[in-house]
């Protein structure tokens, strides 16, 4: 069984969010442990251990083992709550691990030979990682740290699937039993639109300015002759 952390950890009594509160105070993060057919427990974690190694995606595919009191647990981290606004963690979520049952999890997808592909390197693609992890499900011994993909010898407008990651011995995908889904692509780039100039801007305003004093032209030229009619009859009359 591969662990990769280890935490001290202690029993707390209090529950609440008063009791959480002041747990943090003192800078220890409530947890709870479940699972293994036992009861939960829940736990305070040092909170300066556990903020190092929160942003390591190892974190969250490994075994870590919890030094409660006497005993030694092992466990996988089903969920990280942080503060919204500050570097703080709020809540730590933990499942035993027991070594003949398998356990789910998501782990992290590596993809190499991306730049040396034909479809970026010759072609001038765009490589699109529509997927970063996936759900797997494995005895604990068999646990990988992460799934390798390789993309060395993809083209333009290819696509590789779950089903394209290899998987080491005793690991599958639960999700390829009803969706083989896409995990990345190279496609060609996308062309910025050109944003037009001041003058090309202008142009079109002009003519149409142009276009709308055209038909006005005309009853204005036309303005002397009606005013010669006037006088015409005009004269008639004094006759």
């Amino acid at each position: 069984m591969r662990i990769a952390f280890s935490f001290s950890a202690e029993p707390r009594e209090a529950q609440g969010k008063g009791a959480s509160r002041r747990l943090r105070h003192t800078n220890k993060v409530p947890a709870i442990l479940y699972g293994g057919h036992a009861e939960a427990e829940s736990l305070a974690l040092e909170h300066h251990k556990l903020l190092t190694v929160v942003a390591d995606e190892r974190f969250y595919s490994s075994i870590v083992q919890l030094k409660i009191g006497e005993r030694t647990q092992e466990a996988i981290v089903k969920d990280v709550q942080m503060h919204p606004a500050k570097n703080q963690i709020v809540h730590v979520d933990l499942q035993r691990v027991t070594e003949n049952e398998p356990i789910r999890l998501h782990v992290p997808i590596h993809f190499a030979g991306e730049a040396g592909s034909p479809g970026v390197k010759t072609q001038g693609g765009v490589v699109s990682h529509m997927l970063t992890d996936v759900e797997i499900i494995c005895l604990p011994k068999d646990l990988p740290e992460y799934l390798e993909l390789d993309l060395s010898q993809m083209n333009i407008n290819d696509t590789k699937f779950l089903a394209d990651i290899p998987l080491p011995s005793g690991v599958s995908i639960p999700h390829l039993a009803y969706r083989n889904a896409p995990v990345v692509s190279i496609h060609s780039p996308r062309v910025a639109e050109v944003e037009p100039t001041a003058e090309a801007a202008a142009a079109p305003a002009e003519g149409a300015a142009a276009a709308a004093g055209a038909p006005a032209a005309a009853p204005a030229e036309a303005a002397p002759a009606e005013a010669g009619k006037a006088g015409q009859k005009k004269e008639g009359g004094k006759k």
